[in-house]
């Protein structure tokens, strides 16, 4: 688990909340678990699947915390839900450094600045359908790996068809939370830097940002992806950003959502 999660759920924990850490599927070494899975970057089956197990245990609220792409299934979960997402138990959404236009985050990942960044992920993405094949044997057409040069390569030949998005431009266009953001009926709040190298900050002139009295955009100058550090303690910032909107959310919520409060889901 990224240092980021376990660094908010420990301060989550330490505010008296209970903290649930989601991996992705095929994520964080449970290749051998999610079956014949991988993840995409708008699959929100998994994470509403989750708080429906745990809100039927217990009955209590969440609040969903997302980072990077993590953020994009949160609040296209939130969009998805619409009016529903309070009913089954969704209070709130947060995501960080979120890149809510895919293909634009792509576009940007791929410039001569992010090239380390890129092969680093692609590597990755490249080992996880290896570790696949070893498993499933001829679940992907692991033949196709080198014609795979960059992270939308990697979308047309595995990711999309996977799922039955047929090309990633469709992929992309189909599953960015951007065009959900309208939808969202619960508090959600957005943490970005405008200095993301993988993010452009262009994405986020958006409408829905003044239309939609549900969201609130904290930009910041710098902080770049993921990377809101301080000279002093805290050191990392956004922790605390995001603590105490949180007990806004709880003071403003419902007497029997205030009164019940869960915590966080951390996909």
């Amino acid at each position: 688990m990224a240092g980021y999660a376990c660094s908010l759920a420990q301060a989550l924990l330490e505010h008296g909340y209970a903290a649930h850490r989601f991996n992705m599927r095929s994520c964080g070494g449970t290749e051998q678990y999610s079956g014949r899975g991988l993840y995409h970057s708008g699959q929100t089956g998994d994470v509403h699947e989750v708080v429906r197990q745990i809100r039927a245990e217990d009955g209590k609220p969440f609040i969903i915390i997302g980072f990077s792409l993590g953020g994009n299934v949160a609040l296209k979960l939130a969009g998805e839900l619409g009016a529903r997402a309070a009913d089954e138990g969704i209070a709130a959404v947060c995501a960080v450094s979120t890149p809510i236009d895919l293909a634009a985050c792509v576009r940007k990942l791929h410039t001569r600045f992010n090239w380390l960044y890129a092969n680093r992920f692609l590597k990755r993405l490249k080992q996880r359908i290896r570790v696949k094949e070893r498993l499933m044997p001829g679940l992907f057409p692991v033949h196709r790996l080198g014609e795979v040069r960059t992270i939308r390569d990697f979308d047309d030949i595995f990711t999309a068809p996977a799922f039955g998005f047929g090309t990633a431009a469709n992929y992309y266009a189909t599953q960015s939370s951007a065009q959900f953001l309208e939808k969202i009926r619960v508090p959600a709040l957005l943490i970005q830097a405008k200095d993301d190298p993988l993010i452009p900050f262009s994405v986020f002139d958006l409408p829905a940002f003044g239309t939609n009295p549900n969201l609130r955009l904290v930009a910041t100058e710098h902080g770049g992806h993921i990377g809101f550090i301080s000279r002093r303690r805290p050191r990392f910032w956004v922790d605390g950003v995001i603590l105490e909107w949180m007990a806004g959310v709880w003071e403003q919520a419902p007497a029997g959502i205030r009164s019940h409060p869960q915590g966080p889901l951390l996909p």
